[in-house]
C-alpha cells in the first residue's frame, strides 16, 4: 500500500471579483489533487465554527478526503483571501488571524510514521507562533522527509523565518519572484536564477530545489544535475490561480512513486498547464485526474 503524504497548512476560500469563491489554500489544493490521484492524503489544518468551515468539511467529504486532521477553532474564522486578476494573473489580500493560524499539536493524532511518506508544508501557516509550533512538533514526531513549498505573500514572511523552515527541509520549491524576494530584490536577471538557487541548495543541504518560472517552465536542481522543462501550450487560458499547487502535487506524487526527476518535471508541468484552463485552483472533475493518469 502506498504510504500517505501528510499535508500541513492553510485551508481558505479564494474570493474573486465577480463574487464567486473557490475553496483553496496551497496545502489544501495540494491535498485535493493528491486525493484526485488516489493517494489519500492526511490534511492538517483548522477551520472556524462557522458556515464556511462547515462547507470545507462538506466538500472534503464529497471528494472522499479524510477530515480527521481538520481542527475546529471555537470563535475562529475560516480562512479567506480576496483575489484580484489582471490579465489572468492573481494578486492576493490575505486576512490576519484566521483559523489556520491556530493549528494545535496537542489534540491531533498523527498517522503512524511507518504509514507516512513525507510531510508537506508551506510558509503562510507558519506566520504566527501557534501554528508554527505545531508544525515544528509534527516535523519532530514524524521524522519523515519534508517538502517545503514557499509562498511569500507580503507582509506575512520574514527571511529569518524562511531560513528556520528550510533548515528542516529535504526538498524546497519556490518561484523566481520568491527567489528574488528572499535575496532582498524586486527581481533577478534570468541568468542569475540558477546560481542563486544552487546557493540555497548548498547552504541548506537540500536534496532537491525546484524553481518554477511561470510560462518559461521550471528547473529541478540537485547537487549532481540541473534539469529544465517547459510547459505545454495553454490554448484557452482561464487563470493561473493554483497552477503552482498543481505542480507541487504532481511533484509529490512523483517523489512518492520514485519517478525519475525528468519524468516528474514533465508531468508536473503538464498537469499545472491543464489547471490553467479551468477557473480557480481545484475542481470536482475526476476526468482531469483520470485523463492525466491515462496519458502517463
Amino acid at each position: 500500500m502506498t504510504k500517505r503524504p501528510i499535508i500541513f497548512g492553510e485551508v481558505l476560500f479564494d474570493e474573486f471579483p465577480d463574487g464567486s469563491s473557490v475553496l483553496g489554500g496551497a496545502p489544501f489544493n495540494v491535498a485535493w489533487h493528491l486525493q484526485g490521484f488516489g493517494l489519500n492524503p492526511y490534511l492538517i489544518s483548522a477551520i472556524g465554527d462557522d458556515l464556511l468551515g462547515k462547507q470545507v468539511l462538506h466538500t472534503m467529504i464529497k471528494w472522499g478526503m479524510d477530515t480527521c486532521g481538520i481542527q475546529v477553532v471555537p470563535g475562529g474564522a475560516t480562512g479567506r483571501v480576496s483575489i484580484q486578476l489582471q490579465q489572468g494573473q492573481p494578486s492576493f489580500d490575505i486576512l490576519d488571524q484566521q483559523a489556520y493560524d491556530h493549528i494545535s499539536a496537542e489534540t491531533l493524532m498523527l498517522p503512524r510514521t511507518e504509514n507516512s511518506a513525507l510531510l508537506y508544508h508551506g510558509s503562510l501557516a507558519a506566520r504566527h507562533e501557534t501554528s508554527r509550533a505545531a508544525l515544528q512538533t509534527y516535523i519532530r514526531e514524524l521524522q519523515r522527509p519534508v517538502f517545503i513549498d514557499i509562498n511569500l505573500r507580503a507582509p506575512w514572511w520574514q527571511p529569518t523565518l524562511l531560513e528556520e523552515l528550510v533548515t528542516a527541509g529535504t526538498w524546497l520549491k519556490l518561484n523566481e519572484h520568491e527567489l528574488a524576494a528572499w535575496h532582498g530584490k524586486a527581481a533577478l536577471p534570468r541568468n542569475q536564477w540558477l546560481d542563486k538557487a544552487r546557493e540555497l541548495l548548498r547552504r541548506h543541504g537540500l536534496e532537491l530545489l525546484i524553481l518554477t518560472q511561470g510560462a518559461a517552465g521550471a528547473a529541478f536542481i540537485s547537487a549532481d544535475e540541473t534539469i529544465t522543462g517547459k510547459p505545454p501550450l495553454v490554448t484557452e487560458l482561464v487563470d493561473t490561480v493554483g497552477a503552482g499547487d498543481a505542480f507541487s502535487a504532481v511533484t509529490l506524487l512523483g517523489l512518492i512513486s520514485n519517478w525519475p526527476h525528468q519524468l516528474i518535471l514533465q508531468r508536473a508541468l503538464d498537469f499545472s498547464a491543464r489547471l490553467c484552463a479551468i477557473h480557480g485552483a481545484t475542481t470536482l472533475d475526476t476526468q482531469l485526474y483520470s485523463g492525466c493518469r491515462a496519458s502517463w
